[in-house]
């Protein structure tokens, strides 16, 4: 079929009529099978150097041909001897005295014309330097996008660490050297490398105020990165100034601000990460068994309030939390109270005592004063932390369903519970058992005080400290159970005169009876019909429930 002189290969097909095949459900044959192969061969049983030693039985007889040693096995049988090759520049039969001619043929009076493998040769390097070609252009243009690219993401980084005034922030923060050394304006890479990119699986939650991502900073430390919702850029300038404030907090029972990155949109915020989950995933269990003791709860509030009441008044500059609720306060493996979330936080100068602004907070801990005026104090904190101080006793949401009955307001359902002087059914029954008569007393009462419908007539956030912290000293010396039975029961918030060792038993009647007093008021002014207002108020509440949650 073919013979490859130079590669020494002879292509043949063997047609054999002998053998057929027969397809019976095709009704047809295939009469004589065809055998196609290659055979390889050379002159065997001599070298070159041999077989030139007597021309006339040596091959390779055309003057512009060389000779080959050549080796290769048979059936794992070495055979050995030589083939004949046309030189460089010729080509055709070797084995013929005129077989080998020159690289190109035609007339000589005519220009000379290249020959097929020249034409070959030549589109070869063509094909190959277009290619190259192209992968140089190729490449060169990824290299020029890719850089520019990065330029224009710097530049809209630049520009955002403008908007954010991060040369504001860097000078207020480098100003002292104590915020310098643990609060620092991170660079965006960074900050996409510590939570991949921002992978959804990295979520920590969300919430009203934005996502918040759990990452690994190149120092090692694992935080938590807020990443906020878009706000107006008249906030950015308050977002500053509260960065700077949050960046001078010191304190225990604060989550701890590692600093922020300004070079996107909306500035993020990297705290540090509190592994054990807020206190409302320990209080409100889905089988409604706390592994909270009683113990534990009066610790954590005690940190609670302390952390609030460094807030309000230990720092510079006085700061509002206006989102105080269980789920904002974390818990650390040692089960320690974090308070966290100051997405919602105000501050005002130590000379103000309100500021005006839009409501916000969360159903169910949202001051009822606070909604009606719109002046936002250190009460509506108070109130909110009242609210907290209940689910501790409780161990139910501040909104919570009774069997058969619609959805009931905790702080209204205890006022009225007081009403009824049946405030011990709402206890649960963990905190029943392992708590003092003495402690319960004044749990109650500093609920019903921090309750207030006025903020004047509710206690500073340094006052509920301190009692809280009396609680745990009396605690520490020991007391009784509350005994069962309705007698002893119902007469614990109406006798004030024969037990000296209740260090508020006489101003906790006095609270009480002014509480109940001033109950149907509230009660009125937040659930009445009759309300002008209170169509708007169960609007703003189911609004801000949904914000938040």
């Amino acid at each position: 079929m073919n013979m490859l002189l130079e590669e020494g290969k002879l292509e043949v097909k063997i047609k054999n009529d002998r053998y057929f095949l027969y397809l019976p459900y095709e009704d047809q044959s295939f009469n004589g099978l065809e055998v196609q192969f290659i055979l390889n061969w050379i002159i065997t049983y001599q070298s070159c150097k041999d077989a030139e030693k007597n021309f006339t039985t040596f091959a390779c007889v055309n003057p512009h041909s060389s000779c080959n040693d050549k080796k290769f096995n048979n059936n794992g049988k070495e055979l050995s001897g030589y083939r004949c090759e046309c030189n460089d520049g010729y080509e055709g039969n070797s084995y013929l005295r005129n077989g080998c001619t020159g690289g190109t043929t035609g007339d000589p009076k005519r220009a000379c014309i290249p020959d097929k493998k020249q034409i070959v040769l030549l589109g070869v390097i063509i094909g190959v330097s277009t290619g190259v070609g192209l992968l140089l252009l190729s490449t060169s243009l990824i290299i020029l996008r890719t850089k520019w690219k990065k330029r224009k993401q710097k530049r809209i980084r630049e520009k955002h660490f403008r908007q954010n005034h991060g040369l504001l922030l860097q000078q207020l923060i480098s100003s002292r050297e104590d915020v310098a050394e643990r609060t620092k304006i991170f660079p965006l890479e960074e900050i996409e490398k510590a939570t991949n990119n921002f992978d959804e699986t990295r979520v920590l939650g969300r919430g009203g105020h934005g996502t918040v991502y759990k990452g690994i900073l190149s120092d090692q430390r694992v935080v938590a990165i807020k990443k906020s919702k878009i706000v107006k850029k008249s906030e950015i300038d308050q977002f500053v100034n509260e960065v700077a404030i949050l960046s001078q907090i010191n304190h225990r029972n604060v989550v701890k601000l590692f600093g922020c990155c300004l070079e996107t949109e909306v500035p993020l915020l990297i705290y540090e990460f509190i592994s054990n989950g807020a206190l409302s995933d320990h209080l409100h269990t889905s089988d409604g068994h706390s592994s909270l003791s009683w113990e534990a709860r009066v610790r954590i509030a005690a940190e609670t309030a302390g952390a609030l009441a460094y807030l309000h008044s230990a720092a510079s500059i006085s700061i509002l939390h206006r989102d105080v609720k269980s789920s904002n306060i974390l818990l650390d493996d040692h089960f320690t109270a974090k308070v966290s979330d100051f997405g919602a936080s105000r501050f005002i100068p130590l000379d103000q005592t309100h500021i005006v602004t839009g409501i916000q907070g969360t159903f169910g801990y949202l001051d009822p004063e606070y909604y009606q005026t719109s002046q936002l104090t250190e009460k509506s904190d108070v109130y909110s932390f009242g609210v907290i101080l209940l689910e501790l006793l409780t161990g139910k949401k501040p909104i919570f369903s009774i069997e058969h009955e619609n959805k009931q307001n905790l702080s209204m359902y205890f006022l009225q519970s007081l009403k009824e002087k049946s405030y011990f059914d709402l206890v649960e029954d963990r905190v029943m058992k392992e708590g003092t008569k003495q402690e319960l007393m004044e749990v109650i009462q500093l609920v019903a005080t921090c309750l207030k419908f006025k903020g004047s007539e509710r206690p500073m956030m340094k006052e509920v400290e301190y009692k809280l912290q009396s609680l745990r000293r009396i605690r520490k010396n020991g007391g009784r159970h509350i005994a069962e039975g309705n007698e002893e029961t119902e007469c614990l918030l109406s006798d004030s005169s024969g037990d000296s060792s209740y260090v508020f038993s006489n101003s906790a009647g006095k609270a009480i009876q002014e509480t109940c007093r001033n109950y149907s008021l509230e009660n009125e002014f937040m659930w009445s019909p009759n309300n002008p207002h209170v169509g708007d108020v169960r609007i703003l509440l189911v609004f801000t429930f949904i914000l938040t949650t």
